[in-house]
């Protein structure tokens, strides 16, 4: 069993045909229309990253996973973007840059929310704008991710996989779950995550504890208002 669900490069390779580009791409770049400095905090493998380069534009992808940077790295256009191995504390506190983002549900993946909005609005210029997104603890996801209700098979580039999730723990918005990747040859690569569900209030106080103002939380891409049950969670603000 990994920790790191992103290591394996055979899973690498599907991530960008199991996460095409759709609305929250254009939200993001929209935001990005203007900017001098943008940062993807959490990049992956890049393929957001990469299409907000733009002539006159610094562009800064940083993401833990080694795995994932090096596939961006490969990819066309890669060349344009600074690529940044590490978590948080890579964050260079340069005072500079016009938007932060933070895509994939990025932001649940972390335990020391506060400590990264913290680290991320000291990338930001005064009046630079932070948006990311999260999953709604209201919707309660995580009682769907069982082997029963996400069991599947399908032909890959790396061949046959079978797939399913196992739920393990729920506490304290703390929700654990192990990814099942079985191979052709019978391999079972399981990949263990954990998710930080936190509501739309902790969010919005760890921000403002952070330096930021005007936040707010949208249940979707065209800015749709948020109700109690919403499953998605478009966080903006700014420093």
């Amino acid at each position: 069993m990994s920790d790191d669900p992103y290591g394996d490069e055979q899973l690498v390779e599907l991530y960008d045909l199991d996460n095409p580009p759709g609305d929250d791409h254009a939200y993001y770049r929209a935001l990005a229309s203007g900017a001098r400095k943008v940062v993807d905090f959490g990049c992956g493998t890049g393929l957001l990253t990469r299409s907000l380069v733009a002539p006159g534009r610094v562009v800064v992808g940083i993401d833990p996973s080694a795995t994932m940077l090096d596939y961006a790295r490969r990819q066309p256009g890669a060349d344009a973007v600074t690529w940044v191995e590490g978590d948080f504390r890579a964050v260079e506190p340069t005072h500079d840059a016009d938007l932060v983002i933070s895509t994939g549900n990025t932001i649940m993946h972390i335990g020391n929310q506060a400590e990264v909005f913290s680290a991320l609005a000291d990338a930001l210029r005064p009046g630079g704008v932070i948006s990311f997104e999260s999953r709604n603890p209201a919707a309660r996801a995580w009682e769907q991710w069982t082997r029963e209700a996400t069991y599947g098979e399908r032909d890959t580039t790396v061949g046959h996989l079978v797939e399913w999730l196992d739920l393990i723990e729920v506490a304290d918005g703390r929700v654990i779950f192990d990814a099942h990747n079985v191979f052709p040859d019978g391999h079972d690569a399981v990949y263990r995550n954990t998710l930080h569900f936190r509501s739309p209030e902790s969010i919005t106080a760890d921000l403002a504890a952070a330096g930021f103002t005007d936040i707010t939380i949208h249940s979707g891409w065209q800015q749709q208002p948020l109700a109690g049950d919403s499953r998605l969670l478009v966080v903006h603000a700014t420093k």
